[in-house]
């Protein structure tokens, strides 16, 4: 009997990131790292922006923290993908100056809390965050296209993921999956230490905290491997020729698609976290509702994770993407039944599960249909699309006083008819 599930994934996870030897172990540490700097950056933030102030200073301070959060992809996407695509050979350097100028950032934010300093230093490094998260999306299948990935897919396979038999990129979802659930382990654990810094120390301290992991990241990441080839092809080709090809690869509507759908996920995720969180305010909840409704959507992320790796032999990457749009929807509509604080809880936990097995099979979509010469700004491109996806979901929430109840029902019908309608189109694209 095959073992499967997020045990599985966890074990494989485990001896990929210690296994400094292999190009994916290496990414795999400098993944863990970066993650768990962007989560101190985050309660620092949190505890600035959103605790230590009243209710209505929250709005406004929030609001103009999500709009910024926006500002960074003019950069990401014009400028800094076809920089990716154009140095193949120098993405580890592009991964390494992220880390580097967060340090920077984190130190002088840390002097700046309550300046007004602070939003174009935090524009700056959401800059630099984002250029880590395009590069990394890049890497994966370079990183797969070492010998490693012929050994990882073969013994993968034992554990239920594609067999070393099955064709390239058919384990990109897999070394998805990993990064995920390492990232999420290392945002858990840095959270913790995060929010006792904040709570002894205050917010600078966890800004300091998070450069000396980001410095820790830095030398990580001068040491992943370099490509064995670089593919040109791509780069080569006319602008109209290379921007047809991101939206369309291979002649197919898969990816563009899977965007929409990957697109309203992020949605979800952006409103059900804010209409939580100042749902919360509204209610006068402590701050243990918080950290169970963290607590419930890390949980759900780490099943869901095991749940990707279950499945993948049975259900393509498209199928896993339409279940959980609209398992979003139906669990949302549960919630709404009654919307009490457990209820709001435990639907943080569901849309963390959901999204956990949306992003990785979007990702893998995208890995194995973009040539590697246009990922860098294919996934900028992408980026921007559900970082936008993202806000806007957020800002309704923030922008309008909605009850749990009311919140819930909206979500719901978005997502149950955002899913039919991406299932019914995909099919009719294919025919």
């Amino acid at each position: 009997m095959r073992r499967r599930g997020l045990a599985s994934l966890a074990r494989a996870s485990a001896q990929d990131l210690f296994d400094q030897a292999t190009a994916f172990g290496r990414l795999a540490l400098v993944h863990v790292i970066m993650m768990a700097g962007d989560t101190l950056v985050t309660v620092s933030l949190a505890g600035s922006l959103f605790f230590s102030v009243s209710p209505t200073e929250a709005k406004s301070k929030v609001l103009l923290y999500l709009l910024l959060t926006i500002a960074p992809f003019a950069v990401v996407s014009p400028v800094l993908g076809p920089l990716i695509d154009r140095s193949a050979n120098g993405r580890r350097i592009l991964v390494a100056m992220s880390a580097g100028a967060r340090i920077v950032l984190c130190w002088s934010m840390s002097q700046h809390l309550n300046s007004l300093w602070l939003f174009p230093e935090a524009f700056a490094l959401l800059i630099s965050s984002k250029l880590y998260g395009v590069t990394r999306g890049a890497l994966v299948p370079e990183m797969a296209r070492t010998d490693q990935f012929h050994e990882h897919a073969a013994g993968v396979g034992q554990e239920g993921w594609p067999s070393g038999a099955a064709p390239q990129g058919s384990g990109y979802a897999g070394f998805n999956a990993q990064l995920t659930l390492l990232g999420t382990l290392s945002g858990l654990v840095a959270g913790s230490l995060g929010a006792t810094l904040l709570k002894t120390l205050g917010a600078p301290s966890v800004l300091i905290a998070a450069a000396v992991v980001f410095a820790a990241g830095t030398v990580a990441s001068l040491r992943l491997q370099r490509p064995a080839k670089v593919v040109r092809d791509e780069v080569d080709m006319s602008p109209e020729e290379r921007d047809l090809l991101v939206l369309s690869p291979l002649g197919e509507g898969e990816v563009t698609w899977g965007l929409s759908a990957s697109a309203l996920m992020r949605f979800g995720v952006g409103f059900g976290s804010f209409l939580l969180a100042f749902g919360l305010r509204r209610h006068h909840a402590g701050l243990e509702w918080y950290a169970y409704a963290l607590s419930a959507s890390a949980l759900g992320s780490l099943i869901g994770l095991g749940l990707v790796t279950r499945v993948r032999n049975a259900l393509t990457e498209a199928s896993l993407l339409t279940a959980s749009v609209l398992l979003t929807g139906l669990g949302a509509a549960a919630a709404s039944r009654h919307a009490t604080l457990v209820d709001q809880t435990l639907l943080a936990g569901w849309l963390g599960l959901c999204a956990a097995v949306a992003q990785p099979s979007f990702d893998a979509i995208t890995q194995r249909l973009v040539p590697a010469g246009a990922q860098g700004r294919t996934f900028a491109r992408f980026a921007v699309r559900q970082q936008l996806a993202w806000v806007l979901g957020a800002l309704i929430p923030v922008a309008v006083s909605l009850d749990f109840a009311a919140g819930d029902q909206f979500l719901a019908f978005v997502m149950i008819v955002g899913g039919l309608f991406y299932a019914a189109g995909r099919r009719v694209s294919h025919r």
